[in-house]
């Protein structure tokens, strides 16, 4: 028998393996730096003795919680330096993080998008407890802080997010057709098709990390998205293709130039209509949506 498999360490480990990515992921935007992360985590892990250990969970919770922060901090730093707008990178998931539709809600590009205004330590909060429900004691010990003062966080951060993100809740019904709407409207060309399928106000944020061409700024309005859309595509000068997918447990779209990834993107819908476009282009950022990366809030 593999020895691997008679130790209760790495039997804790790798039951909770998926969740401690997904902790981890959600707090960076980043798989690889999440990656990063579950290593740190894997190596103070098996140092703990387990005999003193109460909630295996929890603890290893806990442990990737604060190899995240020390991470977010220095990720923080190169995001700053960064060419453009910052976006997380898309993963492709499975049916199964879709069919949860909280933590689908959760994981969108759209609520990360917001999550990178706020705070270390908020986000660390945020996500242990709205996205994970993990109790305030733990959170306090994860952050090395008092369970009032991570009270006072977590209100804090969830007063800070509410204010930026859709009012009313979207099916996944309703999210589909306005994706398959704008797909239609986006490989036939017909512009006037787009303009009724985006809301007014959309937002279109790009992401190229200086690598690929994208706006600086996201760009606000219908109008104005649809010129840089369509500049966009005639500087491209080749055929553009739209592929259905799973981003990040929510509905999107691989686009190909002549057959080659270029880039993902990624819908916010409110009211029926596409309120904001997240297109991540940075070649660095599609190393994860060919194939199924598995998450979860458990």
């Amino acid at each position: 028998m593999n020895d691997h498999a008679t130790d209760p360490a790495t039997e804790a480990f790798v039951a909770h393996r998926d969740l401690l990515f997904t902790v981890a992921y959600e707090m960076l935007g980043s798989a690889a730096d999440a990656e990063d992360v579950l290593q740190e985590a894997w190596l103070r892990w098996v140092e703990v003795d387990l005999e003193q250990v109460r909630d295996q969970r929890s603890y290893l919770v806990r442990i990737a919680t604060r190899q995240a922060l020390n991470r977010l901090r220095t990720l923080k730093r190169r995001k700053e330096a960064y060419v453009g707008p910052w976006l997380p990178e898309p993963l492709l998931t499975a049916p199964d993080v879709a069919e949860d539709v909280e933590l689908s809600e959760n994981l969108s590009l759209a609520l990360m998008f917001i999550l990178e205004t706020l705070s270390p330590t908020e986000r660390a909060v945020f996500v242990l407890r709205e996205v994970f429900d993990i109790g305030y004691d733990d959170i306090a010990a994860a952050i090395d802080k008092s369970p009032a003062a991570a009270r006072q966080i977590a209100h804090r951060a969830r007063r800070h997010v509410d204010a930026r993100r859709p009012r009313t809740p979207v099916s996944r019904e309703e999210a589909r057709a306005a994706l398959d709407s704008f797909q239609q409207a986006l490989v036939t060309g017909d512009l006037r098709g787009l303009l009724d399928v985006l809301a007014p106000d959309v937002v279109f944020v790009s992401d190229g990390g200086g690598l690929k061409l994208a706006a600086l700024r996201p760009v606000v309005g219908a109008d104005k998205v649809l010129r840089y859309m369509a500049g966009s595509v005639a500087k491209a000068g080749g055929a553009f293709t739209s592929e259905p997918t799973s981003v990040n447990g929510n509905p999107g779209l691989v686009l190909r130039l002549d057959g080659v990834i270029d880039g993902v993107l990624a819908f916010r819908v409110e009211n029926g209509r596409v309120a904001g476009l997240y297109y991540v282009r940075n070649p660095e950022k599609l190393t994860r949506v060919e194939s199924e990366t598995p998450l979860t809030s458990r």
